[in-house]
């Protein structure tokens, strides 16, 4: 069994798939481990590490060449896989919805892709799950990214000179990555203050000392989909939420927005009127901008500047904090594929409640019944 670990080619990817950790684990496991020269690189893991570790280093092609299993941050274009197995499996972040079209050619040239994105949320899969691993990471980078911008203090500051008041923050959207921020902003001395249209996360706002910013009396608050997914609302419901963070947005100094549905664009929270209400000087990142943004007027890529207030729409946020990130990706990796392995097989083989949630294609054909029903 070779799996093969390839450098991201995708723009601004910094992240690698495996560690030299996880190396070892697979090779203790039975595995053969080849490391494309340089994957490790943007993530400060030289080659050198990787070959220490046990794992052959070389060029893409020696690489790939007989590999069982490829493992990626982002999907790999399938052209550049010549020389992998037939029925190699694709163990990434695939992004399925988003790229269909290279879901349809893993089919087509007989892999069985396996997209770490539809990991199924239950506790089982937990270690697993990339999502919330990487959610996590940008969550913390979100309210550095902000810090970086706000041209004030986050914490209140008593001196001779007089009273600095602390920031005033506000976090939409507390699933991995709002939770993350809320701590982190507290950290930092910020006032934070928080919503989501799950009403179970108020507990979870409480216990990290925010306050919690909801929405009350409105039919089908709870928000809560399969899966701990949060769901699109009602009309009524988005009416009465933008009325509430109307009033409260204006009086905030930083605005966070994560807010993701699956398969769908990202929400949208805050309208250009509301940015116009907010104070000069303010700053907004939005970590859903890559999904068409939570913010009206938000640029994936870039910060823009509306009424005076900074707009930062950072892409891949997570991989902003490589190393970390990569150390975190890998283990998950290694905790999906380590969980089946059979060591008679001297493989992993995948049981029926996780192998179809995230299985995409097999023998030619798209088999995943979330994007057959897309």
């Amino acid at each position: 069994m070779k799996i093969a670990v390839l450098k991201e080619t995708a723009e601004g990817e910094r992240r690698v798939a495996a560690t030299p950790e996880t190396v070892k684990k697979f090779i203790a496991l039975g595995a053969e481990v080849a490391v494309e020269a340089g994957a490790g690189d943007t993530a400060s893991i030289a080659d050198a590490d990787y070959s220490a570790a046990g794992a052959s280093v070389g060029a893409r092609a020696a690489t790939l060449r007989s590999a069982d299993i490829v493992l990626g941050v982002q999907g790999p274009d399938p052209a550049s896989l010549k020389g992998v197995n037939a029925r190699a499996w694709i163990v990434a972040g695939l992004n399925p919805f988003g790229a269909r079209d290279r879901v349809d050619a893993y089919a087509a040239a007989g892999y069985e892709a396996l997209a770490m994105d539809f990991m199924p949320r239950i506790t089982r899969a937990q270690s697993m799950d990339i999502l919330s691993s990487q959610a996590n990471l940008a969550g913390y980078k979100a309210v550095l990214d902000a810090a970086a911008e706000y041209g004030r203090a986050f914490p209140m500051m008593m001196t001779a000179a007089g009273t600095v008041s602390a920031a005033k923050a506000f976090v939409m959207g507390v699933g991995v990555a709002g939770l993350q921020a809320i701590a982190t902003a507290r950290r930092l001395g910020a006032q934070v203050s928080a919503t989501d249209v799950r009403s179970a996360t108020k507990e979870q706002i409480l216990s990290l000392g925010a306050k919690p910013i909801f929405v009350e009396n409105v039919a089908g608050i709870e928000g809560e989909g399969s899966g701990g997914y949060a769901t699109e609302m009602s009309e009524e419901y988005q009416k009465a939420q933008a009325e509430l963070v109307s009033s409260h947005i204006a009086k905030q100094d930083i605005v966070i927005t994560t807010a993701l549905i699956p398969g769908r664009p990202a929400p949208r929270l805050i309208s250009d009127a509301q940015i116009a209400s907010m104070k000069p000087g303010s700053v907004i990142v939005d970590l859903a901008v890559e999904a068409g943004g939570n913010v009206e007027g938000a640029v994936a890529g870039q910060v823009v500047e509306r009424h005076g207030v900074k707009i930062v729409g950072h892409r891949n946020v997570a991989s902003r904090l490589a190393a970390d990130a990569s150390a975190l990706f890998a283990r998950n990796l290694y905790n999906f594929l380590s969980t089946f392995w059979d060591k008679d097989a001297g493989k992993p083989v995948l049981d029926d409640e996780i192998g179809d949630a995230v299985r995409l294609t097999r023998d030619g054909k798209v088999v995943n019944q979330r994007l057959l029903g897309a």
